[in-house]
């Protein structure tokens, strides 16, 4: 009798341990479940690519904003899909009369979704009224305006000023525009040059407004929504200075090509 009890005993004694353990085993992997799913996890960004700098724009527009430029323009700091920058520099030469002279820079910037930062787009939204500022305080600027742009983007605005240098009156239209999770920021200036009459600042903030438009639809191609045209701007709010962009390539004018630059320095240096 002695010997079945101690059996019964050491079989009740394991068989409590068994269940003990396999009560553990759920509790553990409860735990692991209930930390997982409290990660903390963020929006994906919409946009994963973007296009070629230098190839956002048409030959045809790249005619008529900068007439006499090399249609390859000068690629500037980049890194495959997720920065990039194009500049083209045009001189038009009318001889005794003076020359017109345009500078045109587009940059892109796209934002990846990430937990410390916050979302692609949210990213994006600050640094893009970042932009609108800092255009809007560049050093002499004269009769600054800003104003909304539609049809362009899902936000979009034109921060343009008179800025006045020693080679001429250079006329500075800067249009950013935030799509998605990307910011694209055009630069536009003319002169006229060596006495040639200064260009319209009206017709300027056009073909700046059609720059912009063109190479948001390329960001939107890029990414697999074709050239289809972006949603209306629904803000106007604030700006940064032009991207820091290379500066115009010199073309038969050195101080044209530093004059056109819309840079806080190059403000000042003048």
């Amino acid at each position: 009798m002695l010997i079945a009890a101690g059996c019964s005993s050491d079989s009740g004694s394991g068989g409590d341990s068994a269940s003990n353990g396999s009560d553990s085993g759920k509790g553990a992997d409860s735990g692991a479940s209930a930390s997982a799913s409290a990660a903390p996890t963020v929006q994906a960004a919409a946009y994963k690519s973007l296009p070629e700098s230098c190839g956002v724009l048409s030959s045809k527009t790249l005619k008529s904003l900068v007439p006499e430029a090399s249609k390859a323009g000068k690629k500037g700091t980049s890194e495959a899909g997720t920065r990039g920058s194009c500049s083209w520099s045009s001189l038009d030469n009318n001889g005794v009369k003076g020359s017109q002279f345009r500078w045109l820079n587009v940059s892109l910037l796209r934002f990846e979704s990430d937990t410390s930062r916050g979302t692609g787009e949210a990213q994006a939204q600050k640094y893009y009224t970042q932009q609108i500022q800092d255009a809007q305080s560049v050093a002499g600027a004269k009769n600054a305006k800003s104003q909304a742009v539609s049809g362009t983007g899902d936000a979009a605005t034109l921060v343009r000023y008179d800025l006045k240098k020693k080679e001429g009156a250079f006329k500075q239209q800067t249009v950013v525009t935030r799509v998605e999770n990307v910011v694209v920021t055009v630069d536009y200036n003319g002169a006229g040059l060596a006495g040639d009459k200064a260009p319209s600042s009206d017709s300027l903030a056009k073909l700046a407004e059609r720059a912009a438009k063109e190479a948001v639809a390329a960001v939107s191609a890029a990414n697999g929504e074709g050239a289809a045209s972006p949603a209306p701007s629904q803000s106007a709010s604030g700006s940064k200075a032009p991207s820091r962009s290379a500066s115009p390539s010199p073309s038969a004018s050195k101080s044209a090509s530093k004059s056109a630059s819309p840079s806080k320095s190059a403000a000042k240096s003048g």
